[in-house]
């Protein structure tokens, strides 16, 4: 999904991108202004040379300060060239540092509105299309302006009659060009947004290999992907086929230029009006202002381009992170008065934009100390109210609190510091057992990952190869099994040492001789920790302080499993289904 902007980035929005390169951009617009010194004085003394040929005057005093020149051009040209070049390359380095880490911050809310494809090619392909605008766009642009205004001047010197022919035919080039040019900006940003959708049909299919193999789809998921590419492939080559004009325009309308400086040029030498010098350095001049023009028109399409791309860039880094608006944390808040927080749900209200209400006037207590635990058919909204104490999204109604403090007052720093949260499909990220572990605690020492390895029954992980703590565990955890994905998960958020602990399903994917000895890790945890814990299997729950029995977004019954299964018909029939009462 692409998110409109409300008018597309002019040249004044690279300037942001540009202000930390001001210094070499600077050295380069020198270099630059020298380079095209360098070149204008070129005919001027090619001219000499032939004036004094003319009359047997020498020449080698010119001719070596020609060479220089010629030299000199050809160093500042190439010293340019290198520092554009490594400037481009920081912009790109720049601007996927930012655009990767505003990314990582963005409300939850706004991953269900993009395609993690689209997202990816605004990272990759996107700020790649930037490095043009700074290497053929933007100084191109400059120094050849710089070059057609040095090399215009002097043929109007030279001859005006001569330039007035020249204008006129590269006037009407130049302008049709340009009618062509202006389009490039709209039609590269189509082709980006193609590409985002074809690596976002990709991403689909690589993330969900098994189901298609499995599925028999292959040839049905090729097809969806080749649609996609197809589609970037048309957008491709309108941008080509605009271009494709603008090139061939500029060259028609050099060597018609060309041909008439030649045709009315030879006339005026032979009726004496000026000299053969005149002519020669008169052409030189031509195509110091004709090749320019070339570069400047290329140069103008590939800003259009580069626009293109940072227009999709702007869309997201104009979304506002999480937490720019957070206020600052009370002073209640970062140091509580009791030794653990407590949970409340205050008449909450919930719904995701654009859909049904999820919750409605949800209200109950998490003591502190306590375990409490959420049970309901699916989609009963129990995973949502974990999400809203952890400001994944904020209530549409009521209030969620943390020892007594709105959540909505908490920075989610301090917020998220203070809650473990193991999460339904238990994420595991590529990279070994150590990197997973070190995400939430970065200091850990090796003992004490060892040591909450054994709490949730995985120190085996650790132990079975010469690897140890380095193993890797795959892409998305691949070489774990689903239960240990799911410990390694909780071992994550222990191993943070937090005082509330919120758990979604934490043994959905345990068998029973796991699930037993998961349970006696968080008995252990509890005793010190509050606990809000998402479960379908009640056996895991019976014990619990308190349960809360959910559904259709409301609380329907709240207390103990015995209470619960003498009182509640709802959580009765649940409790029979497990075979947990009769």
């Amino acid at each position: 999904m692409t998110a409109p902007v409300s008018r597309p980035p002019g040249l004044a929005a690279l300037l942001p991108y540009l202000r930390e390169h001001r210094g070499t951009l600077a050295v380069v617009g020198a270099l630059s202004l020298a380079g095209a010194a360098a070149s204008l004085a070129q005919p001027l003394l090619t001219r000499s040379v032939l004036d004094r040929v003319g009359s047997g005057v020498g020449v080698s005093d010119l001719v070596t300060a020609l060479v220089a020149l010629v030299v000199l051009g050809a160093a500042i040209g190439g010293l340019r060239t290198y520092l554009l070049q490594r400037t481009a390359e920081g912009l790109v380095l720049g601007t996927r540092r930012r655009l990767a880490g505003h990314l990582l911050r963005l409300p939850i809310a706004e991953y269900d509105r993009w395609r993690t494809g689209d997202l990816l090619s605004r990272v990759g392909s996107d700020t790649t299309l930037l490095r043009a605008v700074v290497t053929s766009g933007l100084f191109e642009t400059v120094t050849g302006a710089v070059m057609v205004l040095g090399a215009g001047t002097a043929m109007v010197l030279l001859d005006p009659l001569l330039f007035g022919v020249t204008l006129l035919g590269v006037g009407l080039g130049l302008g049709f060009a340009l009618t062509f040019a202006r389009r490039v900006r709209a039609l590269s940003r189509v082709a980006q947004e193609r590409i985002g959708e074809m690596t976002s049909a990709v991403e689909r299919a690589i993330s969900a290999a098994r189901t298609i193999r499995a599925s028999r789809a292959e040839a049905r998921e090729t097809e969806t992907v080749t649609g996609s590419a197809r589609d970037a492939y048309d957008a491709g080559l309108r941008v080509a086929r605009v271009q494709a004009v603008v090139g061939p325009v500029g060259s028609v309308t050099v060597q018609g230029a060309f041909l008439l400086v030649l045709g009315i040029g030879g006339a005026r030498v032979a009726a004496g009006a000026i000299s053969v010098g005149d002519l020669v350095a008169f052409v030189m001049y031509l195509f110091f202002l004709a090749l320019p023009l070339a570069q400047v028109l290329n140069a103008y399409t590939q800003l259009q381009s580069g626009l293109g791309a940072l227009h999709r860039i702007e869309e997201i880094l104009t979304v506002p992170a999480e937490g720019a608006t957070d206020r600052p944390a009370p002073a209640s808040a970062v140091t509580p008065h009791r030794p653990a927080p407590m949970i409340e749900f205050d008449g909450v209200g919930f719904g995701y934009p654009g859909g049904e209400p999820v919750l409605r006037e949800v209200s109950f207590a998490v003591p502190a100390g306590t375990r409490t635990a959420l049970v309901g058919p699916s989609g009963a909204g129990k995973s949502t109210l974990l999400a809203l104490v952890e400001r994944f999204y904020e209530v549409s109604d009521g209030a969620v609190r943390l020892d007594g403090t709105d959540v909505r007052d908490l920075p989610r720093d301090v917020l998220r510091a203070r809650l473990g949260y193991v999460e339904q499909e238990a994420p595991v990220l590529a990279g070994t057992l150590r990197e997973n572990l070190l995400i939430t605690t970065p200091g850990a020492t090796d003992d004490r990952l060892h040591e909450v390895l054994d709490e949730v029954n995985l120190g085996h992980l650790a132990q079975r190869t010469p690897q140890g703590l380095d193993v890797q565990v795959g892409e998305g955890g691949v070489l774990l099994s689903g239960g240990e994905r799911q410990r390694l998960a909780i071992a994550r958020a222990l191993l943070a040492g937090p005082p509330v602990l919120l758990l979604d399903e934490p043994t959905s994917n345990l068998d029973s001789r796991n699930e037993a000895a998961l349970r006696r890790a968080i008995d252990a945890v509890a005793v010190r920790r509050t606990l809000l814990i998402v479960a379908h299997r009640l056996a895991t729950v019976v014990d619990a302080d308190q349960i809360v029995v959910l559904d259709g977004g409301r609380v329907v019954a709240v207390g103990t499993h015995a209470e619960l299964s003498a009182t509640d018909p709802l959580y009765r029939e649940l409790a029979a289904h497990q075979l947990l009462v009769a």
